[in-house]
């Protein structure tokens, strides 16, 4: 939105900006108003400006207006881009430490819905200690929260503006300063609507082409239009490869153009992006603006997909050597940007949520924080996994981490990160059953050479959001994936969830699922596998980012746990018919292999099976549950619920637990080989 026209000479290169973007700068007067009252510490000024509207609305022109205005009236200013703020508060505390202590100092935060979480932590524990006269301004695309514009504290002291589009004579001034031509201007006008970014984009085509803009016509896709045409010729070859880059990177800097594009004279191709005019520059490298990157994307997608895919698989590239090499804190970061590339591939879209609220940070353990995540951990998965929290926190205590709340500081969720070595502990697997099937389960398959060691999340407690996808498990993921690229003597990468068939199906493609279901408490857990010696990380990443499938992992037998579980839901399932029972796929597994009778065997080790669950108090209805749906003859679910005198979410409920159950128990025997030969007197399955 600047114009051509020149400052006197004898001016500083500052003041000649300012004053040149004064001069282009168009309407919004009641936004500067406010902001020029708060300037001059007029006693009703507001002290906090939150601006918001859509894309190229025009929100972050507004913010450099309002910069060049503090700087001119002597105020320190703190520019911060909301794309690049960490993932800890403490973070942006630090770099606008100055509005803790000098009254003169200004901070600016665009892109503000980029870091939207830290609403809650800005306006309920920083805004209230920054010095009397130290202004703040937040530029984004969402509104405010309701609980901070219904404050009575906040009613003075926040000025809240909703930014639209210009006014048809805004517009005209506006097109005129960007140097169309009188007889272009009203076609400009029409076709973009009042929106600056695409009043700016028009006029920079129509310059470039003059008089096109006449034969354009209002649409939907106004901006991809505009992006159309301004890009349509391109310099070279190698400026259109750039602009791919800058279409997909979350941010793209010099450095970056020459790691993605070699050989390539990456100093002119980024000049060249930075002066595009739906580029915007910050201190982190230049981006297109929100509102056209899409449309850019799209655009150069349908020109190129093959040069566009390839792109992205340079970018993947770059990433991965920056995570294995940047100090821990960057390449997170650098993590979180690789997801970006992919976010809409529907494996990123599933594990990763980005709520407006209730975001975390991960911190280390404190000695104070321990009586909380005992408590969480007896809340939420019972005593008996307090238990084993109080185990490994006597082992291994640097494995623990907690989410503290943004918003109030208080832990919310923790983690637990074990790291297992060649040789297990025999305590260690008289302690903890999920551990010790895990070393069971490794033994039969691929076991840990010496130097080499398991990495498993035992842990991943939010009560607030049990085992499902949330700011906890973003974080738990990228610290995990981050640590597995970064480790050496990794054999094994595991996660141990509760839900299996939700994370199952979440998981899909990204880790395997053992098969194993080990037991604590009333709870059974699955685990998921990655064994970084047959896949290597980058392997991994391009099949979980290309959506390919995971090669399988090495297997305890010819029969796979998902097989196995299948086959004894079948053989359940046809329990009542014994023609389909004599073949029941069950029979080929080896817990019946050495039988002369094969068939009488296998019912004898599920009768055996039931009946032990049944021997259990905590699985008596689980128990039940098998009876009235496989034993009883119940026609349907609903039946078999009322013959076990459940409600149907009881019962169904008990039925996943005694199936998960059931097939543990013949799954153990499966993996031993040594089929039990049950005392068959007096075993019964009454209804």
């Amino acid at each position: 939105m600047t114009s051509a026209v020149q400052a006197p000479p004898g001016r500083s290169l500052e003041q000649r900006l300012r004053q040149a973007r004064a001069r282009a700068f168009v309407g919004r007067h009641e936004e500067l108003a406010a902001f020029g009252a708060a300037l001059r510490g007029e006693p009703s000024a507001a002290l906090v400006f939150y601006v918001h509207g859509p894309g190229g609305v025009g929100k972050s022109t507004l913010l450099r207006h309002l910069v060049d205005q503090a700087r001119h009236a002597g105020r320190l200013v703190v520019e911060v881009d909301g794309r690049f703020v960490g993932q800890s508060p403490a973070q942006l505390e630090q770099t606008a430490q100055a509005l803790l202590e000098r009254p003169d100092a200004v901070l600016t935060v665009d892109s503000f819905e980029h870091c939207q979480w830290l609403e809650t932590w800005l306006w309920q524990r920083f805004l209230p200690r920054i010095a009397e006269g130290a202004l703040v301004v937040l530029a984004g695309r969402q509104t405010p929260a309701t609980e901070w514009t219904s404050d009575p504290g906040w009613a003075g002291a926040l000025h809240v503006a909703e930014l639209g589009p210009l006014t048809d004579e805004q517009a005209r001034t506006l097109v005129s300063l960007n140097g169309v031509r009188p007889e272009n201007t009203e076609a400009i006008v029409r076709f973009a609507g009042g929106n600056p970014l695409a009043l700016s984009l028009a006029a920079a085509v129509d310059s470039a082409n003059p008089g096109s803009a006449q034969a354009w016509a209002p649409s939907a896709e106004t901006l991809g239009t505009l992006i159309a045409g301004l890009i349509g010729e391109v310099p070279s070859a190698d400026h259109r490869r750039a602009l791919e880059v800058a279409a997909q990177a979350y941010n793209t800097t010099e450095e970056l153009l020459e790691a993605a594009l070699p050989g390539l004279p990456a100093q002119q191709l980024f000049a060249w992006l930075r002066a595009l005019p739906f580029m915007e520059t910050t201190a982190h490298g230049c981006h297109p603006h929100d509102a056209a990157r899409e449309a850019v994307a799209a655009d150069l997608r349908w020109r190129a997909p093959n040069a566009f895919d390839g792109m992205k698989r340079r970018l993947t590239t770059e990433y991965l050597r920056q995570i294995r090499e940047l100090p821990e804190q960057q390449a997170l970061g650098v993590m979180n940007q690789l997801f970006y590339l992919f976010r809409d591939l529907k494996r990123i879209r599933d594990l990763y949520v980005w709520p407006r609220s209730g975001q975390v940070q991960d911190d280390p353990l404190r000695p104070e924080d321990v009586g909380t995540i005992l408590r969480m951990a007896t809340e939420t998965e019972g005593p008996e996994s307090a238990d084993l929290v109080r185990y490994w926190l006597g082992r291994q205590p640097e494995g623990f981490s907690v989410y503290r709340s943004i918003d109030t500081g208080e832990v919310v969720a923790f983690a637990c990160r074990l790291v297992l070595t060649a040789e297990p502990e025999p305590r260690d697997l008289a302690a903890d059953p999920v551990v010790a099937a895990a070393w069971e389960y490794c033994n039969s398959t691929a076991p840990p050479q010496p130097g080499e060691h398991i990495a498993m999340t035992r842990f991943c407690i939010y009560p607030g959001a049990y085992q499902v996808p949330s700011p906890v498990t973003n974080l738990n993921h990228s610290r995990v994936q981050a640590d597995a690229a970064r480790s050496r003597g990794r054999a094994q990468g595991m996660f141990v969830l509760h839900d299996c068939d939700r994370w199952g199906e979440l998981l899909r493609g990204v880790l395997t699922d053992a098969g194993v279901r080990p037991r604590v408490g009333d709870r059974t857990y699955g685990l998921f596998v990655t064994d970084w010696r047959q896949i290597p990380f980058e392997s991994w990443v391009d099949h979980v980012l290309n959506e390919t499938d995971m090669p399988a992992l090495a297997t305890p037998s010819t029969t796979t746990r998902d097989s196995f579980d299948q086959a004894v839901r079948e053989a359940l399932q046809i329990w009542r018919t014994p023609r389909a029972f004599a073949v029941t796929q069950l029979l080929t597994a080896r817990l019946v292999a050495d039988s002369r009778d094969q068939v009488t065997e296998l019912r004898d080790l599920i009768t055996s099976a039931v009946d032990e669950l049944g021997r259990n108090p905590r699985s008596i209805k689980a128990k039940e549950a098998l009876v009235a749906t496989y034993f009883s003859g119940a026609p349907t679910q609903e039946a078999a619920a009322r013959r076990a005198g459940m409600s149907f979410s009881t019962y169904r409920r008990h039925l996943r637990q005694g199936l998960d159950a059931l097939s543990d128990i013949l799954w153990n025997r499966e993996l031993s080989a040594a089929a039990s030969r049950p005392n068959r007197a007096g075993q019964t399955l009454a209804a």
